[in-house]
């Protein structure tokens, strides 16, 4: 790898510092400190919280739209629990802290509990999101699904004023070429505001993409079967309504529609390992159609502030999603029936539709401002099946699951500087599976459907001890409630005999999670660490064979911590620094033992991250970032991971109307494969390069 002088920097920089309005600043960090996070349920405080919650806002999520688009990579930029991007549609293999977080917007799910994709974090444009909380860890405080975390996106929300209207465009491109085939650009609109009791809410933006080139000026492979960012469009459209029946309470409908499709101008070139040739693309057209995204989120909310005393807030929702896979000529495809075996190409589809309600009520000042207490009920249904779009076949029976399940959170202040957190969350969980058959490569076996149920009460504890106001100390115990990627199971199954209500396989993931930690923030220096540990008696890991990935249902074990620093350097200059360290073993032989390591289509590599905002006068400000991936060794030595530095910067300038920002993604133009690619998987037809250096040139303005 070649890595150029750091003082390739320089002039990025503006040399003079001059004075700032940044005066807030400090009453900006407190304002996030004291934050009530809504995806706690329990209107929780930052500050105040017994498990690790960052809150990415909107000034971090424009900093990183200036460079990347990506949602995974803006993610992983921002947490270095995450797993770095794979830089395509689907992100299978990305996980938080070792195991796969919950996906949501605005608390309505976007992941998949039954059929698994790994498309979750593209379901939304984040142009439209005000800010993102994030919840560390296990968790059962939204149901299934959260077994490394909640990622809840919170949607814009209409301004004060009858018409705010805001506008972007940025062009975007490699550069060691300059050509329409690798460039892109990006365009979003939104307009909001307020008239007597109604708000309302319009955002839109559109995006097309060019062919991705690495660092050496070649064209990176794409991923016609998974489906790609590269040579892709998308939009997203989001509307709000909101009518205030009177000061505390009120009602709001809101839609969005996200679309994600690859525009089929490329076919991958297989590479070869052995001999360190990676993939890559050459013109042409795929077999079948384009790999696309296509999540429609539907929500209609009641909130009362003042309901005798309390807080009611009630969602009604309804979440679609049907995410296209590429044809592919897969064994797992083949059928003599149909085609000459080797000869057929097929490509899946699957499609799922979400519909739920859920119900908070919270109660907060009894026993003299001593005692806070959330209850609710949560109902959901979900249908998902998985099919074969050019044979019309069944590759994933439908698949009915009922999810209701009711909660107690309470808050109790012990002494004057002790808290402690508790509570209970009641899970039923119950599907129904017809009788189906599996595809001809797995034995045209035959399946007898069944109606398994599963019951789990699952608890958390929690206590945070402030011995002066600048100190939090935490410790927590959490379980989260997962289901194994049943599809994967289901299409699996070649061996006669065997029916849904007895396979241990489908049966429940049930997470433990553990943690300990210390805050600390005077607003010049903000620190917070933590150690964890996540365990689970019947995990699930995956496991490539013939070209697919199964599950194996084992025990497993991750531990790690978390460290984030960020200092104040003066009112115009802050830098923080995060590091994460993970590891993770499972039980191969049911020995009661973990004796192997975790792969990396598991676990994320020990990683660090470092970044420098700066405001060098009223109109000129800076960005600085660095994300170092430290190299891991896995149980196979063939996904040993060498690790590489990725360096980001962008410069922005306030002009009379508007702002115009100037990007680099990449900027040394490091030369890597990508983790995914070195550690999760041995395909030839996988064996990715990450994006060269790029250069964004955007600009934006509110009227």
């Amino acid at each position: 790898m070649q890595v150029k002088p750091v003082n390739t920097l320089l002039p990025l920089i503006p040399l003079l510092l001059s004075p700032s309005l940044l005066a807030q600043e400090s009453e900006y960090q407190a304002e996030i400190e004291t934050m009530h996070i809504s995806a706690s349920r329990s209107n929780v405080e930052l500050h105040n919280s017994p498990q690790v919650v960052t809150v990415i806002s909107r000034e971090q999520i424009e900093e990183q739209l200036s460079i990347t688009t990506d949602s995974s990579q803006i993610l992983s930029n921002l947490l270095p629990a995450y797993t770095p991007s794979r830089q395509k549609l689907t992100g299978s293999g990305e996980t938080f802290r070792g195991r796969v977080p919950l996906f949501m917007i605005d608390g309505v799910p976007q992941s998949n509990p039954l059929r698994q994709t790994g498309r979750s974090a593209h379901s939304v444009d984040l142009a439209l999101i005000e800010r993102i909380e994030v919840i560390h860890g296990a968790n059962a405080i939204h149901g299934l699904g959260a077994t490394g975390g909640i990622i809840n996106f919170i949607t814009r929300r209409p301004d004060s004023g009858s018409i705010n209207q805001s506008f972007n465009i940025q062009a975007t491109s490699p550069t060691s070429e300059l050509n329409s085939d690798s460039s892109g650009y990006k365009l979003s609109y939104g307009v909001n505001g307020n008239s007597g009791d109604f708000d309302y809410l319009l955002g839109m933006s559109y995006e097309d993409q060019g062919i991705y080139i690495d660092a050496n000026g070649d064209p990176v492979g794409v991923d016609n079967v998974q489906g790609d960012l590269m040579d892709s469009e998308a939009y997203d459209v989001l509307a709000k309504l909101g009518y205030w029946i009177d000061d505390s309470q009120k009602v709001e409908f809101q839609v969005n529609r996200y679309v994600a499709e690859g525009k089929q101008n490329y076919v991958s070139i297989i590479g070869d390992r052995e001999n360190g040739i990676v993939s890559s693309s050459q013109k042409g057209t795929p077999e079948g159609m384009a790999a696309s995204n296509k999540v429609l989120t539907i929500s209609t909310s009641y909130q009362n502030d003042d309901l005798y005393g309390t807080e009611l807030m009630v969602q009604a929702y309804h979440q679609q999603f049907n995410g296209l896979f590429g044809a592919t000529q897969s064994k797992t495809f083949q059928d003599p029936d149909i085609a000459p075996v080797g000869t057929l190409y097929d490509q899946s589809e699957l499609q799922s539709s979400k519909m739920g309600i859920k119900t908070t009520l919270l109660k907060e000042g009894l026993f003299d401002q001593r005692f806070n207490i959330t209850t609710g009920f949560d109902l959901l249904q979900d249908r998902t099946e998985q099919s074969l779009a050019i044979t019309n076949r069944s590759w994933v029976p439908e698949t009915k699951l009922i999810n209701y399940a009711a909660f107690v959170q309470t808050e109790l202040s012990l002494l004057s500087n002790l808290v402690l957190h508790s509570g209970i969350r009641y899970e039923f969980a119950e599907f129904n599976i017809d009788d189906f058959q599996t595809l001809a490569s797995k034995n045209s076996t035959k399946v007898a459907g069944g109606d398994p149920s599963f019951e789990e009460p699952l608890f958390n504890v929690g206590l945070v001890f402030h011995p002066v106001e600048t100190v939090r100390i935490f410790a927590n115990y959490s379980e989260g409630f997962g289901m194994p990627d049943i599809g994967r199971v289901l299409r699996g199954i070649k061996i006669p005999g065997q029916d849904i209500d007895t396979m241990l396989d489908v049966q429940p993931i049930v997470t433990n999670n553990t943690e300990v930690g210390i805050r600390f923030n005077n607003n010049t220096v903000d620190l917070e660490f933590s150690y964890y540990r996540s365990s689970a008696d019947f995990g699930s890991r995956l496991v490539n064979v013939d070209d697919h990935y199964v599950l194996n249902r084992e025990e497993n074990e991750i531990s790690g911590f978390e460290a984030i620093a960020g200092y104040q350097l003066t009112e115009q200059h802050k830098v923080k620094l995060a590091y994460s360290y993970i590891e993770g073993e499972y039980d191969s032989n049911a020995d009661g033992s973990l004796d192997k390591k975790l792969s990396g289509a598991n676990i994320s590599p020990n990683r660090l991250i470092a970044s420098w905002t700066s405001h060098w006068s009223d109109n000129v400000s800076s960005f600085l970032q660095i994300n170092h991936a430290f190299d891991r060794s896995f149980e196979a030595p063939e996904n040993e991971f060498t690790g590489y530095s990725l360096v980001d910067a962008s410069v922005g300038y306030k002009l009379p109307y508007g702002k115009v920002n100037l990007a680099a993604a990449n900027l040394l133009n490091t030369d890597y494969i990508t983790y995914y690619s070195q550690s999760a998987t041995t395909k030839d037809d996988r064996y990715f390069k990450g994006r060269g250096r790029t250069v964004t040139l955007g600009y934006s303005m509110d009227f």
